[in-house]
């Protein structure tokens, strides 16, 4: 018979420094992400994207299982998830496993760092949950996110979790296909795997965490490595048997509780093996710390930086807004690098996207050929930053409705809401209602900019952008203006982080009682 199996997904990555919370209607949206989705629905869906949820439905389909889909969600990153949504999605969830008669496993698509305003480890608790539901025989899969701040809770709970291992995410179908590949061999089993789960003690930029780029590259290399099956593979002692999955996690650094950082989590067929590949990669990584780093530059020596290389370039020079990426929480609203390139009479310059929904209001009233007053941006309340007050030519409007084509989104449909392009001088700004990270080429095209014939492409975006970006970037430039995300997170206001875990690579260990004194001294 075949193997009966429940498919459910609960994305998000909390900032908790972020301006933004995320409510239900976030989910319902769904943002960079598929909109929420029930039953069948979840499988349509989800076939053929890049989403985990994509993955384990093209290898359930392949393997023949009984899918009995649930409901699954995701938002894009932002500060906390809303209680009232947390609790509504997580109890759908649940129930919905709970009521679905005998199954064989359960494969759910997570992120791994989620914070709800009630629950710091959000997954931690659905996973909790779902055992209690379900009790302790069913083999429970996940794939997550490789910036999923893994707790202890949820390895107890779940049978494997499986991480990504490519930032850009191009491989995320691929890793749920993974984790449903480990949920197969469980279910074949009949007995879980061996455990080795290892916490790593500082935190690491996100800026400088691609694995398109040394050290992470290596480092994912040798987890990839480390996976063996029965007649491939390292050994690690006399009868330690095969390593049926491993995982580096970097975590997200912008989470404020002791769940946050860097993990490695490893399965085997004895301790033996799970603990070798373990201590392996623990090691790497360890010995990897001091080339977690990288140039940044102001907004404006970013700006005339990339002006200079462009007076002889043939392709668009890239800057990544990393600080106000909504990817890691920004609201992708602040307008440091506009102002810059506007102070240096950029030419042939875009930036994208600009989340504003009055402005993009105000550009369809208008009409395209229309120069409008308008205060653009700003509104978040970030430090440093304010609204550019300026006169734009609305150029394009757009009903802003695009399919991302490159590899990071990987096909999936957009809805950026009410758009436009508005010039001033020789800068065009993608205008947008909703937010999505700037990650794919289509997202300036979409109101009429083509990417590929820009001077200077600004990105408000962190590493995700390469994935479709690189192949046309003379270079990448990376440039820090005001934004919730810092580019190193020992600049955060820190005051739940486990104790002594370093708050940069090489940096200073977190101490709670100093970083209590620094809040206290900041409020007065």
């Amino acid at each position: 018979m075949p193997r009966r199996v429940a498919l459910a997904g609960f994305l998000h990555e909390t900032n908790t420094f972020a301006p933004t919370r995320a409510r239900m209607a976030d989910f319902v949206q769904g943002g960079g992400y598929m909109p929420i989705s029930r039953g069948r629905a979840v499988i349509e869906r989800g076939r053929d994207i890049n989403l985990g949820i994509g993955g384990a439905v093209e290898f359930g389909e392949s393997a023949g299982w009984d899918m009995v889909p649930i409901l699954w969600a995701g938002a894009i990153p932002s500060a906390h998830v809303c209680q009232d949504a947390y609790e509504s999605i997580t109890a759908e969830i649940i129930s919905g496993i709970a009521g679905a008669g005998h199954l064989d496993g359960i494969f759910l698509d997570l992120h791994g760092a989620m914070v709800a305003e009630h629950e710091d480890d959000g997954e931690g608790r659905l996973l909790a949950d779902l055992r209690a539901a379900v009790g302790p025989d069913v083999p429970i899969a996940a794939a997550l996110d490789l910036h999923g701040n893994i707790t202890q809770q949820m390895v107890d709970a779940a049978d494997v979790v499986v991480g990504f291992r490519t930032y850009p995410h191009v491989d995320m179908a691929e890793t749920g296909h993974r984790a449903a590949r480990q949920l197969q061999a469980l279910m074949a089993r009949g007995a879980p795997f061996a455990k080795a789960f290892r916490r790593l003690p500082f935190l690491i930029p996100i800026a400088w965490q691609s694995t398109r780029a040394e050290p992470a590259r290596g480092l994912y290399d040798l987890v990839a490595g480390l996976e063996t099956g029965p007649e491939t593979g390292p050994e690690f002692g006399p009868e330690s048997g095969p390593v049926a999955s491993t995982s580096f996690f970097f975590g997200f650094p912008a989470a404020d509780f002791p769940g946050c950082g860097p993990t490695v989590i490893c399965y085997g067929d004895t301790a033996a093996a799970a603990d070798g590949a373990a201590d392996a990669i623990e090691q790497a990584v360890l010995d990897a710390e001091p080339a977690f780093a990288g140039t940044s530059h102001d907004p404006d020596a970013g700006v005339i930086e990339a002006m200079r290389i462009a007076a002889t370039a043939t392709r668009p020079v890239v800057i990544a807004d990393t600080q106000d990426n909504p990817g890691a929480g920004g609201d992708s609203n602040t307008t440091g690098m506009l102002r810059a390139l506007v102070r240096q009479n950029a030419q042939r310059a875009a930036l994208g996207n600009m989340v504003d929904p009055a402005a993009a209001a105000a550009a369809h009233d208008a009409g395209e050929g229309v120069e409008i007053d308008i205060a653009l941006g700003g509104f978040s309340g970030i430090s440093g930053d304010a609204p550019f007050q300026g006169r734009f030519m609305v150029e394009k409007l757009s009903d802003g409705r695009l399919v991302a084509t490159g590899p990071f989104y990987g096909g999936a449909p957009l809805d950026m809401g009410p758009s436009a392009c508005l010039r001033i001088g020789g800068v065009r700004v993608v205008v947008t209602s909703n937010k999505a990270q700037m990650a794919d080429r289509e997202m300036y095209r979409f109101v009429g900019i083509e990417p590929e014939q820009q001077a200077i492409l600004v990105n408000k975006s962190s590493v995700h952008f390469r994935a479709d970006f690189d192949p046309i970037a003379e270079t990448i430039l990376t440039c820090i203006a005001p934004g919730p995300m810092p580019v190193s997170p020992a600049s955060l206001p820190f005051t739940n982080l486990a104790p002594g875990i370093r708050l940069e690579p090489l940096g200073r260990a977190f101490e709670p009682a100093r970083s209590e004194r620094k809040r206290e001294e900041a409020i007065t």
